[in-house]
C-alpha cells in the first residue's frame, strides 16, 4: 500500500511572514505605548513647569507690587519729615524697640511711631528712628548744590514692610536719609516764583540767588553775581514783560573771576545748563524745586507759625475800634491790653495816602523804641519773658489789623517807626538778641531801621508787602504831587520777606510778552517818594514766596508815584553766621538719600 503524507495548506515561508508581521505589530504597539508614556511625561513636566512658572510669576508679581507699596511707605514717612521742618518744627517722639517692632504695645510714639498705610491692596507698616550724628550744624560741602551755605543736618532711618494676602510679608525695605534745613535769609535773593533782576544802573549781588521759578537777568549797566545762582525753572538773558534784551553785561564768578554769561542780541535768550558748564556749578539750571513755608504762615490766626510763636501780638480791631494785646488763641488779654495802653507805644491813624493803591491807608502805628521800653519790666510779653529772651533766637512781635476786609484786598497796614536803634533806653533794660516783626498786612517802615552801626541786631520784617518811607516822610504830603515828597538818605538793615507781583499776571512762560512788569528785584521795597539822586542804603536779604494777597496796585515808576534811588544795596553777610540770623528765620528743606536696603530673605 502506498501511503501519502498530509501537509498544511499554508506554505512554511508564508507562516514565517505572518509570524513576523504579528511580532512587528506587537513592537509597534509597544513603541506607541512608550511614546504615549513619554508624551504624557512631557505633558506632565510641561504642566508642572508651567505651574511652577505661574506660581513664580505670581510670587514675583506679589513681590513686585509689595516692593512699590513698601517704597511708597518710605517716601510718605520721609515727606512727613520734610513738612515738619517746613512748619518750623522738628520730628519728636520715640521709636519702637528693635525686637518685634510694631507688634502689640511696641509701637513707639510721636513722629517716630509705627504707622499703617494701604497701597495696592497691601498693608504697609512703617516706623522711623533718628540715627547717629543727627541735629548738627554743617556747612554744605563744595561741589554740592547750595555749597558753602550753613544748614542744620538731621539723619533718619525709616523702615517699611508690605504685607499681602493672609498677612504674608512681600517686601522689607530700609532707607537712611538726611534732612537739611537751610535758612532762607542766607540768600541775597530767594524767590518761590519768577525772579526778574533788571536794574538800569549797575548792581552787585554778593550773596547766593535762588528761584523756584524762572530767572530773567539784564541791565543797562553791569549786573554781577559773586556767589552761586540756582534756578529750578529756566534762565533767560533778557526781559519777561517784553521780548527784549538790555545791552549791559551780566557776569557771574566762575568761580573766582567774573565772566559774562552768554549774551542776547535782540530778543530774549534762554540759557540752558550746557551753556554754563564753564562756570563750575556757580550757575545751576533746572535744579529740583525747594520746599518752602506757605504764605499762611503769616496769617493772624491760631495755627499759623508767626502768630503762634510770637512773644507779643498787638491787633487794631476796627470793629470796636480798639487796640488789643491778644493771646495765642486769638482772645483779648485785658491785663496786657491795659498795660499797653499806659505806655503810648501804639496808635491808629488814617492820614497816609498810598498813590500806588489809590487809597488812604488805615494804620496800626508802632513806635518801636517806646514798645521796647514798655516791654521791659512788665508782663506785656508774658511772665518771665524779658527783652533778652533767646527763644527762637530773640523776640518775635506780631502786628495785625482786624476788619471786614482783613482776608481780602484792603486799605489796611502796619507802620513801624523810631526803630533806628533797636534798644530800650530805660534803666536796667538788657539788649535784645534780635527782633522779627511779622504781619499779614502791608508793612510801612518809616525812617532808619536798625541802622545804629555799633548796636546792629539780627532783624527781619515779614509782611504781605514792604513799603519804605524815608526819614523825610510826612503823611500830610502823601496825597500831593511827587515834588512835595522828596526823600532824604535812609538806611535799613533787616531781612525782608514779602509778596511781589507777577509780571504778565502769571508765573512761567504764560506771563511772557504781556506787559505788566512787576518792577523786578530792584523794586522789592515799594517806594512813595522822589528818590532821584538820594541814597537808600540796604543791608539784608530779599525773600518772596508769594504774590501779595491784600493789595493790587500795579508797579509804575515816575510821577506821581516815585522815582528810583541810588541803590547802595548789599547782602548782609552777617547772616552767614547762624547765630546772627533773625529770630524764627524760615528755612527751605531738602532731603538727601544716603542708603537704600531691600531684604530678600523673607
Amino acid at each position: 500500500m502506498v501511503t501519502h503524507a498530509v501537509s498544511s495548506n499554508v506554505p512554511e515561508s508564508t507562516a514565517a511572514v505572518v509570524a513576523g508581521r504579528a511580532a512587528q505589530g506587537g513592537f509597534a504597539l509597544i513603541t506607541m505605548l512608550i511614546l504615549l508614556a513619554l508624551l504624557m511625561a512631557l505633558l506632565l513636566t510641561h504642566f508642572s513647569l508651567t505651574w511652577i512658572e505661574l506660581s513664580t510669576t505670581r510670587s514675583s508679581m506679589h513681590s513686585f507690587v509689595g516692593f512699590y507699596a513698601a517704597e511708597a511707605g518710605l517716601n510718605l514717612r520721609a515727606d512727613q519729615v520734610r513738612q515738619t521742618f517746613v512748619g518750623f518744627g522738628q520730628p519728636a517722639g520715640t521709636s519702637p524697640d528693635e525686637d518685634d517692632p510694631c507688634t502689640g504695645s511696641n509701637v513707639g510714639s510721636g513722629d517716630f511711631a509705627c504707622a499703617d498705610y494701604a497701597f495696592q491692596r497691601r498693608d504697609v507698616v512703617t516706623y522711623m528712628e533718628e540715627t547717629a550724628g543727627s541735629n548738627l550744624p554743617i556747612v554744605i560741602p563744595r561741589g554740592e548744590t547750595y555749597q558753602d551755605l550753613s544748614a542744620r543736618e538731621f539723619h533718619y532711618a525709616v523702615y517699611s514692610n508690605a504685607h499681602g494676602a493672609a498677612g504674608a510679608t512681600e517686601a522689607v525695605l530700609e532707607m537712611h536719609f538726611m534732612s537739611r534745613a537751610v535758612p532762607l535769609f542766607q540768600f541775597a535773593a530767594f524767590y518761590d516764583k519768577d525772579l526778574e533782576i533788571l536794574p538800569d544802573p549797575s548792581m552787585q549781588l554778593a550773596g547766593p540767588v535762588h528761584t523756584n521759578g524762572d530767572l530773567y537777568v539784564g541791565t543797562a549797566g553791569t549786573l554781577d553775581f559773586t556767589l552761586p545762582v540756582t534756578v529750578a525753572g529756566r534762565l533767560y538773558r533778557g526781559r519777561k514783560d517784553v521780548d527784549a534784551c538790555p545791552a549791559g553785561a551780566v557776569r557771574v564768578n566762575d568761580p573766582d573771576d567774573l565772566s559774562e554769561i552768554p549774551d542776547c542780541t535782540a530778543g530774549r535768550l534762554e540759557i540752558d545748563q550746557a551753556d554754563v558748564v564753564a562756570w563750575n556749578k556757580m550757575i545751576d539750571v533746572e535744579v529740583a524745586p525747594l520746599t518752602v513755608p506757605p504764605p499762611t504762615m503769616l496769617d493772624a490766626a491760631p495755627g499759623n507759625t508767626y502768630w503762634d510763636r510770637a512773644d507779643l501780638r498787638i491787633v487794631l480791631d476796627l470793629g470796636l475800634p480798639a487796640i488789643q494785646v491778644r493771646a495765642a488763641d486769638g482772645s483779648a488779654d485785658a491785663g496786657k491790653t491795659a498795660a499797653l495802653g499806659a505806655c503810648a507805644a501804639v496808635g491808629a491813624s488814617s492820614s497816609l495816602y498810598n498813590q500806588r493803591e489809590a487809597r488812604t491807608i488805615t494804620l496800626l502805628d508802632v513806635d518801636v523804641r517806646a514798645l521796647l521800653n514798655c516791654a521791659h519790666g512788665s508782663a506785656l510779653m508774658g511772665a518771665g519773658k524779658g527783652l533778652d529772651d533767646a527763644t527762637d533766637g530773640g523776640l518775635v512781635w506780631y502786628f495785625g489789623v482786624a476788619g471786614p476786609d482783613s482776608a481780602a484786598l484792603n486799605g489796611y497796614g502796619v507802620r513801624v517807626r523810631n526803630g533806628a536803634d533797636l534798644v530800650a533806653t530805660v534803666a536796667g533794660a538788657p539788649s535784645i538778641k534780635g527782633l522779627t516783626i511779622a504781619t499779614d498786612q502791608a508793612l510801612y517802615v518809616q525812617g532808619n531801621y536798625n541802622s545804629a552801626p555799633l548796636n546792629k541786631k539780627p532783624a527781619a520784617l515779614l509782611a504781605d508787602t514792604v513799603n519804605v518811607l524815608s526819614n523825610a516822610w510826612a503823611d500830610a504830603n502823601s496825597a500831593g504831587a511827587l515834588a512835595s515828597r522828596v526823600a532824604t538818605p535812609t538806611t535799613i538793615q533787616a531781612a525782608l520777606l514779602a509778596g511781589t507781583d507777577r509780571t504778565g499776571g502769571a508765573e512761567g512762560p504764560a506771563g511772557q510778552d504781556t506787559g505788566g512788569y512787576n518792577g523786578g528785584l530792584e523794586s522789592f521795597m515799594r517806594l512813595h517818594e522822589a528818590w532821584a539822586g538820594v541814597t537808600l542804603v540796604y543791608r539784608g536779604s530779599f525773600v518772596s514766596l508769594f504774590a501779595p494777597r491784600h493789595v493790587d496796585g500795579p508797579w509804575i515808576h515816575g510821577a506821581p508815584y516815585y522815582t528810583a534811588p541810588v541803590r547802595d544795596w548789599l547782602y548782609d553777610d552777617d547772616f552767614d553766621e547762624a547765630t546772627l540770623l533773625p529770630p524764627l528765620t524760615p528755612s527751605f528743606v531738602y532731603l538727601k538719600r544716603e542708603l537704600f536696603v531691600r531684604q530678600f530673605e523673607l
